[in-house]
């Protein structure tokens, strides 16, 4: 464990009540950034390592994106290790990431069980280590391993969400398809499971496919081809991230049907956002890679300031980031038009809201 000197008082932190309630009070942030710039004017930046499944997938870059923000923001230095979508290419970075001193870790697991060892090594060094997005192990092996916090969205009501609006659309009959992400991710196998909880009920739903894609546009669109290739009166696709859909989306334009076959996604990246406005996705949800890459520099920050003990006993050990489903339908309901307030969204499309959320890494 890199040395350091300890100046944020728990006296300064409960001043702002950073965690209070499992919430993040203005005040409190605000005490602790003006602490983190000072400190790291005197005595140089904190240095932390973070690692993504995959730096390709928009969702990822993303997260980086915000998570160097709010490294600059308070005084961190952040070195990445681009899983590259291989769990064994990721694992080989982080073994090499276990042989260095850190003052906090951050990793996004591209597989459950992948990552054990040498996160093990890190932790049992001191080292606050927060998992991002997907379990590194199960939670009963993450409490032992000594994991600091989990932050994560709910992925089952992510996919229940779009599958749920694309089953509507479908007038609840005919073929759907499910393109996975990558079998051992654990996000993508609860996004599975949401999509069951939904096409299961009805009767006149019939799931012609499901394979993963491994996060990988390319092999999605192949998918797409084939999929469509087998069953020309295929409904719609769900795909486990926007990515894959918008790459689905196009092997369906491709094939001419573009007007028959609906698909949606998960994640609401900037692009899919505007796809689900022109109609070309029917829905999308949001699965804050700003937020979840966000709070694990903040909460990493913060546990290298005040010692991990005294941060275990203040920070949860999960953390939701949550998120909403996006539709293009807008609820204009006639008889309440006096009372928009009463609506859905008040009426409102949350699309451009969200875009300007991710763009200043607030959602």
């Amino acid at each position: 464990m890199m040395a350091r000197q300890r100046g944020f008082s728990r006296r300064d932190f409960l001043k702002g009540s950073l965690f209070a309630g499992g919430a993040l009070s203005l005040s409190g942030l605000l005490s602790f950034v003006q602490y983190r710039q000072a400190h790291a004017q005197a005595n140089g930046p904190l240095r932390a390592a973070m690692s993504s499944a995959g730096l390709a997938g928009t969702w990822n870059a993303q997260g980086q994106e915000a998570a160097l923000w709010w490294a600059d923001l308070l005084g961190v230095e952040i070195v990445w290790f681009d899983g590259e979508f291989d769990p064994a290419i990721q694992r080989g970075k982080v073994d090499q990431m276990a042989t260095e001193d850190w003052d906090f870790v951050a990793i996004q697991p591209g597989s459950i069980g992948t990552l054990v060892e040498p996160l093990t090594s890190i932790i049992q060094a001191g080292t606050p280590f927060i998992d991002m997005d997907t379990l590194v192990a199960p939670f009963d092996q993450m409490r032992e391993m000594g994991v600091l916090t989990f932050i994560a969205p709910d992925n089952v009501f992510m996919s229940e969400s779009v599958v749920r609006r694309l089953v509507e659309k479908m007038n609840y009959e005919g073929k759907i398809a499910h393109i996975g992400g990558q079998p051992g991710h654990t996000g993508a196998q609860a996004r599975q499971q949401g999509f069951y909880n939904i096409v299961n009920q009805y009767d006149a739903i019939e799931v012609v496919d499901d394979q993963p894609a491994d996060w990988d546009n390319a092999r999605a669109a192949a998918l797409t081809e084939s999929i469509l290739n087998r069953h020309p009166d295929l409904k719609a696709i769900f795909a486990d991230n926007d990515d894959m859909a918008l790459a689905a989306r196009q092997a369906v334009e491709n094939a001419g049907l573009g007007d028959q076959v609906l698909v949606g996604g998960v994640d609401a990246m900037s692009p899919a956002i505007e796809a689900v406005a022109d109609g070309r996705l029917v829905a999308t949800a949001r699965n804050s890679a700003t937020r979840i890459h966000g709070w694990a520099v903040l909460i990493g920050a913060y546990a290298a300031s005040v010692g991990l003990e005294q941060a275990r006993q203040e920070i949860p050990f999960f953390i939701l980031a949550d998120g909403p489903a996006i539709y293009a339908d807008i609820d204009s309901n006639p008889d309440l038009a006096d009372e928009p307030w009463k609506l859905s969204n008040y009426g409102f499309s949350s699309a451009a809201g969200q875009v300007w959320l991710q763009e200043h890494f607030l959602f």
